[in-house]
């Protein structure tokens, strides 16, 4: 797992408006990282991100990139991504830390269904292997934070039940699993429905 960077950033400004879903963002978050869904690989390297839109627009607010280990997210841990260009890779946000590698993924789901307010981007091998290819799933070629990635989202909503069974599995990022949902709730919500189906 790598943590590069592969979309071009442009900061707007370093300042990051406040949100009420931070301490929802908390909560769930803490929930994730008690299950080992979110956090630090052996290596060091942050897995697993979430987000919330901003209210009815394509914005949304997103854990920051290297932001894993830390127990308990402030404000400046998290970037408001206002702007996606999905063909020339590049992002624009606002705050002091760089967005989560996995943005362009994210707003592609903000993007293609307009009644999701909130995504998750967990790790679990042991799911993964059990869903690779039963749920909607992305292509093998396809690498996390890639506009390819992003590119394959959107085809799983013209293609797939995606949008009904809110999850998609990320072939070519093994453990990579999304869930969302109209808020947080749902897309937790989601998750551990899935999850029971292989851990009764």
């Amino acid at each position: 797992m790598s943590e590069s960077v592969k979309f071009s950033c442009e900061r707007v400004t370093a300042k990051i408006p406040s949100f009420r879903g931070l301490a929802e963002l908390n909560a769930y978050r803490r929930k994730l990282l008690d299950l080992r869904l979110v956090g630090v690989d052996p290596n060091g390297i942050g897995f697993g991100n979430l987000s919330v839109r901003d209210g009815a627009s394509e914005s949304f607010y997103i854990t920051g990139s290297a932001t894993g280990g830390i127990p308990e997210l402030v404000r400046a841990d998290c970037a408001k991504v206002v702007a996606c260009d999905f063909e020339k890779c590049r992002v624009r946000y606002e705050g002091s830390v760089i967005p989560s590698l996995e943005s362009l993924t994210h707003a592609a789901i903000y993007q293609s269904d307009v009644t999701a307010g909130a995504v998750i981007h967990f790790h679990d091998s042991s799911l993964w292997a059990a869903v690779l290819n039963r749920a909607p799933t992305t292509s093998k070629a396809a690498e996390y934070g890639s506009p390819e990635m992003a590119n394959e989202i959107m085809h799983l909503f013209t293609r797939t039940d995606v949008e009904s069974r809110k999850i998609a599995v990320m072939a070519g990022h093994e453990g990579g699993i999304l869930t969302f949902g109209k808020d947080l709730e749902e897309a937790f919500a989601v998750l551990m429905r899935e999850r029971k189906k292989i851990y009764p």
